[in-house]
Protein backbone atom coordinates (compact mmCIF):
# COMPACT_ATOMS: atom_id res chain seq x y z
CA UNK A 1 0.00 0.00 0.00
CA UNK A 2 1.33 3.58 -0.92
CA UNK A 3 1.82 6.02 1.64
CA UNK A 4 0.01 9.03 0.71
CA UNK A 5 1.70 12.17 1.58
CA UNK A 6 -0.19 15.78 2.12
CA UNK A 7 1.62 18.37 1.82
CA UNK A 8 0.78 21.77 4.29
CA UNK A 9 1.21 24.99 2.08
CA UNK A 10 2.64 28.34 3.35
CA UNK A 11 0.55 31.91 3.22
CA UNK A 12 3.06 34.76 2.25
CA UNK A 13 2.30 35.83 6.07
CA UNK A 14 3.90 32.40 7.40
CA UNK A 15 6.22 32.95 5.14
CA UNK A 16 7.35 36.55 6.38
CA UNK A 17 7.01 34.83 9.89
CA UNK A 18 9.51 32.38 8.72
CA UNK A 19 11.91 35.29 7.78
CA UNK A 20 11.34 37.35 10.80
CA UNK A 21 11.80 34.11 13.50
CA UNK A 22 15.33 33.33 11.96
CA UNK A 23 14.09 30.18 10.38
CA UNK A 24 14.58 31.34 6.79
CA UNK A 25 17.66 33.92 6.54
CA UNK A 26 17.86 36.86 4.43
CA UNK A 27 21.03 35.34 2.37
CA UNK A 28 18.65 32.23 1.99
CA UNK A 29 17.76 31.81 -1.53
CA UNK A 30 14.08 30.91 -1.60
CA UNK A 31 10.75 32.34 -2.47
CA UNK A 32 7.29 31.02 -2.34
CA UNK A 33 5.65 29.27 -5.27
CA UNK A 34 2.14 28.43 -4.53
CA UNK A 35 2.26 27.70 -1.22
CA UNK A 36 5.84 26.04 -1.37
CA UNK A 37 9.11 27.35 -0.32
CA UNK A 38 11.38 26.70 -3.11
CA UNK A 39 14.99 27.48 -3.04
CA UNK A 40 16.29 29.24 -6.14
CA UNK A 41 19.22 27.89 -8.29
CA UNK A 42 22.63 29.59 -7.72
CA UNK A 43 23.46 33.06 -9.11
CA UNK A 44 26.22 32.34 -11.62
CA UNK A 45 28.54 35.33 -13.11
CA UNK A 46 26.76 35.59 -16.71
CA UNK A 47 23.50 35.66 -14.81
CA UNK A 48 24.48 38.46 -12.20
CA UNK A 49 25.94 40.86 -14.93
CA UNK A 50 23.20 40.66 -17.45
CA UNK A 51 21.01 41.69 -14.41
CA UNK A 52 22.78 44.84 -13.47
CA UNK A 53 23.04 45.42 -17.25
CA UNK A 54 19.38 45.60 -17.43
CA UNK A 55 18.33 48.39 -15.25
CA UNK A 56 21.08 50.82 -17.05
CA UNK A 57 19.08 49.85 -20.48
CA UNK A 58 15.23 50.42 -19.19
CA UNK A 59 15.52 53.91 -17.92
CA UNK A 60 12.16 56.19 -17.65
CA UNK A 61 12.71 58.67 -15.39
CA UNK A 62 9.26 58.83 -12.54
CA UNK A 63 7.39 56.77 -15.25
CA UNK A 64 8.35 53.68 -13.60
CA UNK A 65 10.36 52.03 -10.73
CA UNK A 66 12.98 49.42 -11.34
CA UNK A 67 13.14 46.92 -8.67
CA UNK A 68 15.82 44.13 -8.91
CA UNK A 69 15.87 40.61 -7.25
CA UNK A 70 13.11 41.52 -5.08
CA UNK A 71 9.20 40.20 -4.03
CA UNK A 72 5.96 40.21 -5.73
CA UNK A 73 3.17 39.43 -4.02
CA UNK A 74 1.22 37.81 -6.27
CA UNK A 75 -1.07 35.77 -4.31
CA UNK A 76 -1.95 34.93 -0.29
CA UNK A 77 0.46 31.88 -1.85
CA UNK A 78 3.21 32.94 -4.04
CA UNK A 79 5.71 35.45 -3.56
CA UNK A 80 8.41 35.09 -6.21
CA UNK A 81 10.98 37.00 -6.84
CA UNK A 82 11.58 38.05 -10.42
CA UNK A 83 15.07 39.26 -11.38
CA UNK A 84 13.83 42.41 -12.58
CA UNK A 85 10.23 44.36 -12.32
CA UNK A 86 9.30 47.39 -13.78
CA UNK A 87 6.52 48.58 -11.37
CA UNK A 88 4.26 51.77 -11.56
CA UNK A 89 5.20 54.92 -9.78
CA UNK A 90 4.29 54.73 -6.04
CA UNK A 91 4.90 57.88 -3.84
CA UNK A 92 6.10 55.16 -1.30
CA UNK A 93 8.59 53.03 -3.82
CA UNK A 94 6.40 49.92 -2.56
CA UNK A 95 7.97 51.11 1.35
CA UNK A 96 4.58 50.45 2.86
CA UNK A 97 4.04 47.18 1.35
CA UNK A 98 5.36 44.54 -1.44
CA UNK A 99 4.01 45.33 -5.15
CA UNK A 100 1.56 43.08 -6.31
CA UNK A 101 0.35 42.16 -10.35
CA UNK A 102 -1.88 45.39 -10.43
CA UNK A 103 2.07 47.36 -9.87
CA UNK A 104 3.43 45.30 -12.06
CA UNK A 105 4.12 46.72 -16.06
CA UNK A 106 6.76 43.97 -16.90
CA UNK A 107 8.97 41.27 -15.49
CA UNK A 108 12.47 40.26 -16.57
CA UNK A 109 13.68 36.56 -15.04
CA UNK A 110 17.25 36.02 -16.94
CA UNK A 111 18.38 32.17 -17.47
CA UNK A 112 22.19 31.82 -18.30
CA UNK A 113 21.04 27.67 -17.93
CA UNK A 114 18.44 25.59 -19.34
CA UNK A 115 15.94 26.39 -16.91
CA UNK A 116 12.63 24.60 -17.40
CA UNK A 117 11.49 26.52 -13.55
CA UNK A 118 11.22 29.70 -15.17
CA UNK A 119 9.47 28.68 -17.79
CA UNK A 120 7.30 26.22 -16.62
CA UNK A 121 6.60 27.49 -13.24
CA UNK A 122 6.90 31.04 -13.12
CA UNK A 123 5.84 32.26 -16.33
CA UNK A 124 1.72 30.46 -16.21
CA UNK A 125 2.17 31.69 -12.65
CA UNK A 126 2.62 35.47 -13.54
CA UNK A 127 0.07 34.75 -16.10
CA UNK A 128 -2.40 33.30 -13.96
CA UNK A 129 -1.76 36.24 -11.77
CA UNK A 130 -2.72 38.91 -14.86
CA UNK A 131 1.12 40.70 -15.73
CA UNK A 132 0.71 42.74 -18.31
CA UNK A 133 4.33 41.48 -20.00
CA UNK A 134 7.00 39.15 -18.47
CA UNK A 135 10.01 38.86 -20.69
CA UNK A 136 13.10 35.83 -20.09
CA UNK A 137 16.03 36.67 -21.48
CA UNK A 138 18.11 33.28 -22.48
CA UNK A 139 21.81 33.95 -22.29
CA UNK A 140 22.75 30.49 -23.08
CA UNK A 141 19.99 30.46 -26.97
CA UNK A 142 20.59 34.42 -26.96
CA UNK A 143 17.58 35.33 -27.15
CA UNK A 144 14.77 37.49 -26.00
CA UNK A 145 11.52 35.94 -25.41
CA UNK A 146 8.80 38.32 -25.02
CA UNK A 147 5.43 36.97 -23.56
CA UNK A 148 2.10 39.12 -23.79
CA UNK A 149 -1.82 39.24 -23.24
CA UNK A 150 -2.01 36.89 -20.16
CA UNK A 151 -4.68 34.06 -19.65
CA UNK A 152 -5.43 31.64 -16.65
CA UNK A 153 -4.05 29.22 -19.10
CA UNK A 154 -0.68 31.14 -19.69
CA UNK A 155 0.10 34.12 -21.94
CA UNK A 156 -1.62 34.23 -25.51
CA UNK A 157 1.31 36.06 -27.05
CA UNK A 158 4.93 34.77 -27.63
CA UNK A 159 7.17 36.56 -29.60
CA UNK A 160 11.19 35.63 -29.51
CA UNK A 161 13.72 38.17 -30.67
CA UNK A 162 17.05 37.57 -31.76
CA UNK A 163 20.20 39.47 -31.17
CA UNK A 164 19.95 41.65 -34.20
CA UNK A 165 16.54 42.70 -33.17
CA UNK A 166 14.60 45.63 -30.63
CA UNK A 167 12.33 44.95 -27.61
CA UNK A 168 10.22 47.61 -26.18
CA UNK A 169 8.16 46.91 -22.94
CA UNK A 170 4.61 47.34 -23.88
CA UNK A 171 4.24 50.67 -21.32
CA UNK A 172 7.20 52.26 -23.30
CA UNK A 173 6.49 51.72 -26.91
CA UNK A 174 8.78 54.21 -27.47
CA UNK A 175 11.74 52.31 -26.30
CA UNK A 176 13.94 50.57 -28.27
CA UNK A 177 16.02 48.09 -26.19
CA UNK A 178 18.81 46.38 -28.64
CA UNK A 179 18.28 42.41 -28.02
CA UNK A 180 22.18 42.19 -27.83
CA UNK A 181 22.68 45.00 -25.25
CA UNK A 182 19.83 43.13 -23.27
CA UNK A 183 22.31 39.96 -24.03
CA UNK A 184 25.09 41.71 -23.61
CA UNK A 185 26.80 40.58 -26.93
CA UNK A 186 27.09 44.45 -28.67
Amino acid sequence: MRAVVKRRPFTTEEYHRLLQAGILGEDDRVELIEGEILEMSPLGSRHVAAVNRIPRLLRFGDRAIIRVQNPIRIDPRSEPQPDLALLKPNPSAYAEALPTPQDVLLLVEVMDTPQAYDREVKLPLYARAGIPEAWLLDLEALRLEVYRKPTPEGFAEAQVLGPEEAAAPLSFLEAHLPVALLLGVA
